[in-house]
C-alpha cells in the first residue's frame, strides 16, 4: 500500500462472518462490524432488550446507534482493489464515502445532492450551517484544508438546512429561549428575546437528550410490557383453542363410546331375542307337526269311514263299524297347542320406555352441557385490566384441594379435601414436617401464581381466609403461625357477620354486614390481592398493593365450631381445568 504501510487483512475481518468488512459500522465500544452482521444480531436481541458487543461483551441499555466507519470502509475498498489509489479522508467520521465511482454514491430520489457537483450529483455527507449548503465527500475537503472553513459548523446531510437559519436575520439559530420555548439566532436574542432566560442550543439539546433518552427507555418499557401483553394475550388464545379443540375431540370419543355401548346393547339384545326366537319356533315347529301328522291320521280314519259307509255288504259293516265310532284323544290340550307368545311385545313396550328416559336424560343433560359452553367467557380483554363482575372473576378461576399434610389435628377433611371442619377430638393424623401443631389451620396443595380466583363458602364461628409463602412457621409463637398475625401472611377474619384484614399484627376493620361466601382474587406478578363478598356486585371488602417475594398459597384457620368448604367450580379459567 501507499506510504510504505503493510496492512494485514485478517485485522479487517468482521468477527461475526469472518469475512472481509462489508459496509463498515462501528458500535459505541469502538469495534467495528459488517453493517448487515451486527444488524442482524441486534434484531435478534431486540426480542429479549438487552444489547451487547459480540467481541468485548460491554451491555447497552439501549440499542447501540450504528455509525459508518469510513476509514475502515477506505481500507477495506483498497484491500479489495489494492490497484486503486483512494486519497486519504480527512476524518473517518466524517467521511462518510468509499467509492464516488461506484453507482451506489449518486444521489437518489431520498438523498440529499451535493449543491457543487455538476451533471449527476453525487450523494452529500455533510451540510454546512454557514454556508447553507451540502456537500459530497470530493467537495467537503476544503472544509477541512481551508482555515477559514474549518469553524464551519458542519450537519449530517439535510434538506431542510433552511429550518437552522433565522427567517428575519438570516443568522443560523444557535441560541435556544427558555422563556418562548423557541430556537433564536444571536441578534433575536439581542431585540426580542432581550430579559429572557437563554442558552446555547447544544445546551438545551444535551438536557433535552436526556429526558428524551428516558422517555425513550419508558416508551422501550412500554413495548416489552406490550410485548409481554401480546404473550399473554396469545397464550390465552392458543389455551382457547386447544381447549376447544379438546372438547370437540372428547364429546366425540363420548358420545362415540355411548353410540358403540348402545350398538352393543342392541346387538346383545337382538341375539338374545333371536335365540328366544329360535327356541320358541322350534317348539312351535314340532307342535304343529304333531297336530299335521294326527290331521293325516284322521283323514286316513275319514276315508276308511267314508269306505264303510259305501259299503254294500251289510255283514261287514256291522263287523267294523264299533272300531269306526271310538276317536283316540288329542296328544296336547288345544289350550296348549294354540297359547299364544306375549314375550317379544314385552320387549318392545320396556324399549319404548327406555328411549323415553333416554331422551329425558340426554336432554337434561344436553342442556347442562351446553350451558356450560355458554357460559365460558373466552372474550379478549385489556390483560391490565381489573375484572369488575364475577363473570370476569370467573376467568381466573383455579380449584382449590387443601393438604392433609398440613392440617392442624383439630381439623377433619372431607368433600375430597375441599372442606375442613373443626372437630375438639384430636385426629390420629400421622407426622409430618408441614403440619401445623398448635393453630387451627391448613394450607392448599396447590402453589398460587399469574392470575386466580377461588371461593370460600364459611359456617359456624369465626374463620380466617388467608394467602400466605409457604415457609409460614407451622409450630411455635402465636404470632409466627397464625395467618396474618406476620410478615408472611394476609388474612380476612370473618366472625359471624364482622370482617376484619390482618397482616403483620396490623388489624383493619371492615364495616357491614355480607355474606356467608368470600371471593378472593390473586394477580401475583402484579403484586395486587383483593377478598371480596360474594354476590351479583362482588362488593369489595379489602384490597391489598405489594410485592409479593415468594410463590403464595391458600390457606384456612377454624375457630371451635367452624367449618369452611372452597367453591368447587362447575367449569374453570385458564388457571385451571375441568
Amino acid at each position: 500500500m501507499e506510504h510504505g504501510i503493510n496492512l494485514d487483512p485478517t485485522q479487517f475481518h468482521c468477527s461475526i462472518c469472518l469475512d472481509l468488512l462489508s459496509d463498515p459500522v462501528t458500535i459505541p465500544c469502538g469495534h467495528t462490524y459488517c453493517f448487515r452482521c451486527i444488524s442482524d444480531r441486534l434484531d435478534k436481541e431486540d426480542r429479549r432488550g438487552i444489547y451487547s458487543c459480540p467481541q468485548c461483551s460491554l451491555s447497552f441499555r439501549s440499542r447501540p446507534v450504528l455509525v459508518k466507519n469510513a476509514m475502515v470502509a477506505v481500507i477495506v475498498s483498497q484491500l479489495k482493489n489494492p490497484r486503486r489509489p483512494v486519497a486519504p479522508p480527512a476524518s473517518a467520521v466524517e467521511y462518510a464515502s468509499v467509492n464516488n465511482d461506484d453507482d451506489h454514491c449518486f444521489a437518489g430520489a431520498e438523498d440529499v445532492a451535493c449543491d457543487v457537483c455538476k451533471g449527476r450529483k453525487l450523494k452529500a455527507v455533510k451540510s454546512c450551517l454557514q454556508c447553507l449548503a451540502s456537500y459530497c465527500v470530493k467537495h467537503l475537503q476544503s472544509h477541512y484544508d481551508a482555515p477559514a472553513l474549518k469553524k464551519h459548523k458542519l450537519v449530517e446531510a439535510s434538506a431542510n438546512i433552511y429550518e437552522n437559519i433565522c427567517p428575519r436575520h438570516q443568522e443560523v439559530m444557535k441560541i435556544f429561549c427558555r422563556t418562548d420555548q423557541r430556537c433564536i439566532c444571536y441578534l433575536c436574542s439581542k431585540e426580542d428575546h432581550k430579559g429572557h432566560a437563554k442558552v446555547s442550543a447544544a445546551a438545551e439539546r444535551a438536557e433535552r437528550q436526556n429526558e428524551l433518552e428516558e422517555s425513550r427507555l419508558r416508551l422501550q418499557q412500554r413495548i416489552q410490557d406490550k410485548q409481554r401483553d401480546v404473550k399473554v394475550i396469545q397464550q390465552d388464545e392458543d389455551a382457547v383453542n386447544n381447549s376447544a379443540n379438546s372438547a370437540v375431540i372428547n364429546t366425540k370419543k363420548i358420545f362415540s363410546e355411548v353410540i358403540q355401548m348402545a350398538e352393543k346393547r342392541v346387538a346383545d339384545l337382538s341375539e338374545k331375542i333371536r335365540s328366544l326366537q329360535k327356541t320358541e319356533v322350534g317348539r312351535f315347529r314340532k307342535a304343529r307337526e304333531k297336530v299335521e301328522q294326527e290331521i293325516k291320521e284322521l283323514r286316513v280314519k275319514d276315508a276308511e269311514m267314508e269306505k264303510l259307509l259305501q259299503s254294500e255288504d251289510h255283514t261287514r259293516f256291522l263287523l267294523n263299524y264299533p272300531s269306526m265310532l271310538h276317536l283316540s284323544e288329542s296328544k296336547d290340550p288345544p289350550t296348549i297347542r294354540l297359547r299364544r307368545r306375549q314375550h317379544f311385545d314385552k320387549v318392545s313396550e320396556a324399549l319404548v320406555e327406555a328411549r323415553d328416559k333416554l331422551q329425558e336424560v340426554f336432554g337434561e343433560e344436553y342442556a347442562k352441557i351446553a350451558l356450560t359452553v355458554s357460559e365460558a367467557d373466552v372474550s379478549v380483554s385489556n390483560p391490565n385490566a381489573e375484572p369488575k363482575t364475577r363473570g370476569d372473576y370467573l376467568q381466573y378461576a383455579q380449584q382449590i384441594t387443601l393438604d392433609p399434610n398440613t392440617a392442624n389435628p383439630h381439623l377433619f377433611m372431607s368433600k375430597g379435601n375441599r372442606k375442613a371442619t373443626f372437630t375438639r377430638e384430636e385426629r390420629e393424623y400421622s407426622y409430618h414436617p408441614e403440619r401445623f401443631a398448635y393453630s387451627w389451620q391448613v394450607l392448599s396443595k396447590e402453589c398460587l401464581s399469574g392470575r386466580c380466583y377461588w371461593e370460600v363458602e364459611r359456617s359456624g364461628m369465626g374463620v380466617l381466609v388467608a394467602v400466605t409463602y409457604k415457609d409460614i412457621v407451622r409450630s411455635g409463637d402465636f404470632n409466627q403461625t397464625v395467618f396474618g398475625y406476620n410478615n408472611k401472611s394476609w388474612a380476612l377474619d370473618c366472625y359471624k357477620n364482622s370482617y376484619e384484614f390482618r397482616h403483620d399484627g396490623e388489624r383493619t376493620p371492615i364495616p357491614g354486614t355480607w355474606s356467608s361466601r368470600i371471593g378472593v382474587y390473586l394477580d401475583h406478578e402484579a403484586g395486587f390481592l383483593c377478598f371480596m363478598s360474594v354476590s351479583d356486585n362482588m362488593a369489595v371488602l379489602h384490597k391489598v398493593h405489594t410485592r409479593f417475594t415468594q410463590p403464595l398459597y391458600a390457606g384456612l384457620w377454624l375457630s371451635d365450631g367452624a367449618a369452611a368448604e372452597i367453591f368447587k367450580f362447575r367449569t374453570m379459567g385458564h388457571n385451571g381445568t375441568i
